[in-house]
C-alpha cells in the first residue's frame, strides 16, 4: 500500500474525526511528507506499507538528525516525532500496520520555557496602536476589538477569528470553541464589549448569524496573517519586544489573572486548557516577576 495515500486517509481522520485546525493539519502534512521524502531517499524506492513495517530505531534517528543539521531545535523535533508517532498509532489501529522503530527512539529533550507577559499598561497600548495604522475607522476599530478579546478574555487569535453574528447581542459572557471543539464559556468585560459594540456600529457590513464577526477590508473573513502584519508594526512602533505577539496577550490575561489572586482551575476554564498541567506553568511565570522585582528592589538582592 503506497505510504502517501495512508498518510492523506490519517489526515482524513484527523480533520474529520478530531476536527484538528487546518493549521495543525498542515504542519503533520508537512512533517509526514519530509518524513516519507527521506525514507525515499535512503532507500532508494518510494515507501509504502511494508518499508513502513521494516523500519527500525536507527531509521527515525537517521530522519531527525537530517532535521537537526538543517537547524530544527528540540522542540521542533520532538514535535516531528510526535506527529510521526500519531501516524503510527493510526496505522496500528486502523490497518493493523507497525510503523518499525518508533518503540526505540526517545523523544528530544525540550525546555519549558516561560511565556513571557507584557504588562496591563502595554497589553492595552498594542491593541489600541494597531488599530491606527489603518486609514478606515472600522478597520481600527475591528482590530482594537479582536485584541482586547485576547488579553481582555483570554482567547487564542483562532478563536477570535472564529467567532460569528451569532453572538449577537453581547452578554456579560460568550461561550466560545476551541481545541478539539470544546466550548467554554467566557466572561466579557465591559472595556471588551464596548470595544466590539463599537466596531460593529462602524463596520459596514452587517452582521450575519452565519457569517465571521470580524471581516476583512473588503468583506470576508479576517485573516489572522493581516492582524499579525498590524501588530508588529505597532510593536515596533511602542519599543515592545519581538515577543509581544497576539499569543502574548493571552499569556498576560492568565498571568495578571493569577497575580491578582485567581485560582489555577479558574484559569484553566477561561483558557479552555484540557490538563491543569498546561496552567501550572502561569506559576512559575508569577514566581519569576516575582524574584525579578526582589532581585531589583531588595538591596541584598
Amino acid at each position: 500500500m503506497d505510504a502517501g495515500g495512508l498518510v492523506s486517509a490519517w489526515l482524513a481522520s484527523l480533520a474529520n474525526e478530531r476536527r484538528l485546525s487546518a493549521h495543525t493539519l498542515r504542519a503533520y502534512r508537512a512533517t509526514l511528507d519530509r518524513f516519507l521524502g527521506h525514507l525515499n531517499h535512503a532507500h532508494g524506492r518510494p515507501a509504502d506499507s511494508a518499508l513502513l513495517e521494516s523500519l527500525d530505531a536507527a531509521d527515525i534517528r537517521a530522519f531527525l538528525a537530517a532535521r537537526r543539521a538543517e537547524g530544527l531545535s528540540n522542540a521542533s523535533a520532538a514535535r516531528e516525532l510526535s506527529a510521526i508517532r500519531t501516524f503510527g498509532g493510526y496505522l496500528r489501529e486502523r490497518h493493523g500496520l507497525r510503523l518499525g522503530g518508533l518503540e526505540g527512539v526517545a523523544s528530544p529533550k525540550v525546555r519549558k520555557g516561560l511565556p513571557r507577559p507584557i504588562s496591563p499598561v502595554d497589553a492595552r497600548a498594542l491593541a489600541e496602536t494597531t488599530g491606527e495604522f489603518h486609514d478606515e475607522p472600522w478597520l481600527q476599530a475591528r482590530d482594537t476589538a479582536v485584541l482586547l478579546l485576547l488579553y481582555g478574555a483570554g482567547l487564542r487569535i483562532g478563536e477570535a477569528m472564529s467567532l460569528t453574528g451569532a453572538i449577537l447581542p453581547l452578554g456579560e459572557t460568550l461561550p466560545v470553541t476551541g481545541k478539539g471543539r470544546k466550548t467554554r464559556t467566557i466572561v466579557l468585560l465591559p472595556a471588551v464589549r464596548d470595544a466590539i459594540d463599537q466596531y460593529l456600529k462602524l463596520c459596514p457590513y452587517a452582521p450575519a448569524r452565519d457569517q465571521a464577526l470580524f471581516r476583512g477590508a473588503k468583506g470576508g473573513p479576517l485573516n489572522d496573517a493581516v492582524l499579525r502584519a498590524t501588530l508588529r508594526k505597532a510593536r515596533v512602533a511602542l519599543g515592545l519586544p519581538d515577543s509581544a505577539t497576539p499569543h502574548a496577550l493571552r499569556h498576560s490575561f492568565a498571568t495578571h489573572l493569577l497575580a491578582r489572586g485567581a485560582d489555577l482551575r479558574t484559569i484553566q476554564e477561561l483558557l479552555g486548557h484540557a490538563s491543569l498541567a498546561s496552567t501550572q506553568i502561569y506559576t512559575s511565570v508569577d514566581t519569576a516577576r516575582l524574584l525579578d522585582v526582589y532581585r531589583s528592589a531588595h538591596p541584598r538582592g
